[in-house]
C-alpha cells in the first residue's frame, strides 16, 4: 500500500469522538458538502453466497473499495464504513473521477477473483438532498490511530435504495483491469465466542419516526449492551489467533496477483505467509513490528460497532443476553419505533486492511462467520415485505 502520505489539509476538519454512546449524541455529526459523493456497494446473491460459505469471499468484497479508494487517495482520512457484503465512502468531488475509476476496477476484480458480482455506485450528496434526505457524517476513534465514520440523515440508505434500484450505477471496468487492493487480508483465525453467543444485530428506523424517537431507542439499546459486566468486543483481551499459513491462501493470492495464474500467485505468496505465521506465532519482534503490540492494537482498533443510519453490530453475549436484547429490540419494534435483524452464530470473522505491519493505523472489519450482518438483513427484509 502507498505510504498514507497525509494531505496538510484534512478533507473533513472536525473532531473525532471515542465514546461509542455519544453515536446518537447530535453534536458530533456534521452535514457533508453538497459538492461530494457517496460510493455504495453492494455483493449481489450475497445471501446465497453466505449460505454456501462464502463469508470470507463476501467480506472480502464488502472491504475491498474502502481498500481500493484508500490506496488511489494515498491517505486514510476520508469517511467510510463496513457493512460485511458491502461498503459506504464519502469522496469530495476532486476525487470523483479516481472514485469511479476504481470502484469500477473492484468490481472487475470481484466478478473475475471471486466469482461474485459487486455492484457500485457513486451518488452526489446534492441529489441525495434533493430527494428530501441528508447526509450527517461523525468520526468515531476506537483508539487514536484509527477513525471509521458514522453516517446519519437516511441518505446513505436512500443512496442504497438508488443502487438496488440499478440508479447512478457505475459499470465495471474492462477485463482484466483491476483495482490495487494492496493491504487487503484476512490472516486471522475465526474468532470463537467466550461467552456462548456471537451476535450480529441491525437496527433501523421506522418508517415516519421522528429521528429524536430512534436516537432514544438507541441509547436504551446501547446502554443496556454497555451497562453488561465484561466487554462486548468480540475479540479476546490478547488479540485473536493467526491463521496457518495456508488457511485462506487463495482467497489472499487472488488480492495480491489477481491478474497472475492461480497457482503460481499462491506460490508467491506462500513463503511469505509462512515468515509472517512464524513471526507472529512465536512473539518474534522483527525491526519495527512487535507481535504482542500488533494484537493489543488490533482489539483496540476492531469496528465491531458502527452507524450507518442505523446500527450495527456484531457483539460476544451469554445466550440469556441475547435473549434479553432481541425482548428489547421486539419491544421497540411493536412500537413501531425501529425495525431490526438479528443473527445468533458461535463465530466471528475479520477483514483487515493493513497500510503497514510499521504502523498503528491498521484496519480490522468484524462481522458474523456464519452469516453476520447479511443473515440479520435477511430478518429485517422478511420483516418488510
Amino acid at each position: 500500500m502507498p505510504g498514507q502520505s497525509m494531505d496538510p489539509k484534512p478533507l473533513l476538519a472536525f473532531e473525532a469522538f471515542s465514546d461509542f454512546r455519544q453515536v446518537t449524541d447530535r453534536d458530533v455529526y456534521h452535514p457533508l458538502p453538497d459538492d461530494w459523493f457517496i460510493g455504495v456497494t453492494d455483493v449481489v446473491g450475497s445471501t446465497k453466497a453466505v449460505e454456501a460459505g462464502r463469508y470470507k469471499a463476501v467480506n472480502m468484497a464488502g472491504a475491498s473499495v474502502i481498500t481500493a479508494v484508500m490506496n488511489a487517495l494515498d491517505r486514510l482520512d476520508f469517511p467510510f464504513s463496513f457493512g460485511g457484503d458491502g461498503a459506504q465512502v464519502a469522496v469530495p468531488p476532486d476525487y470523483e473521477d479516481m472514485a469511479r475509476e476504481v470502484m469500477a476496477k473492484t468490481a472487475t476484480w470481484s466478478a473475475e477473483s471471486l466469482g461474485l458480482e459487486l455492484r457500485v455506485a457513486l451518488v452526489p450528496v446534492a441529489d441525495i438532498r434533493a430527494a428530501g434526505h441528508d447526509v450527517l457524517v461523525a468520526q468515531y476513534s476506537p483508539s487514536p490511530s484509527v477513525r471509521y465514520a458514522m453516517f446519519a440523515g437516511g441518505g446513505v440508505e436512500w443512496a442504497e435504495d438508488m443502487l438496488k434500484a440499478r440508479t447512478y450505477v457505475i459499470k465495471p471496468a474492462k477485463a482484466g483491469d483491476h483495482a490495487d487492493l494492496t493491504g487487503l487480508s484476512c490472516r486471522w483465525k475465526p474468532i470463537k465466542t467466550r461467552a456462548g453467543v456471537m451476535l450480529s444485530l441491525i437496527v433501523r428506523q421506522a418508517p415516519g419516526v421522528e429521528r429524536e424517537r430512534f436516537f432514544n431507542a438507541l441509547q436504551s439499546i446501547i446502554a443496556f449492551i454497555e451497562s453488561e459486566p465484561r466487554d462486548s468486543n468480540p475479540l479476546p483481551d490478547k488479540g485473536p489467533e493467526f491463521g496457518s499459513p495456508v488457511a485462506g491462501l487463495g482467497l489472499e493470492a487472488r488480492i495480491m496477483y489477481s491478474t497472475v495464474m492461480p497457482l503460481l500467485a499462491m506460490l508467491r505468496l506462500l513463503p511469505w505467509r509462512i515468515f509472517a505465521w512464524v513471526v507472529v506465532t512465536f512473539g518474534i519482534s522483527v525491526g519495527g513490528f512487535s507481535p504482542k503490540r500488533y494484537r493489543a492494537e488490533t482489539v483496540q482498533n476492531s469496528d465491531f460497532r458502527k452507524f450507518h443510519d442505523g446500527l450495527d453490530m456484531t457483539i460476544d453475549c451469554t445466550p440469556e443476553q441475547a435473549d434479553r436484547i432481541e425482548r428489547i429490540l421486539e419491544g421497540m419494534e411493536a412500537e413501531g419505533v425501529i425495525r431490526y435483524g438479528i443473527f445468533r452464530q458461535s463465530e466471528a470473522l475479520m477483514t483487515c486492511i493493513v497500510p503497514s505491519y510499521s504502523s498503528d493505523n491498521h484496519l480490522h472489519f468484524i462481522d458474523g462467520a456464519q452469516g453476520g450482518y447479511t443473515a440479520a438483513a435477511r430478518r429485517l427484509k422478511a420483516m418488510n415485505a
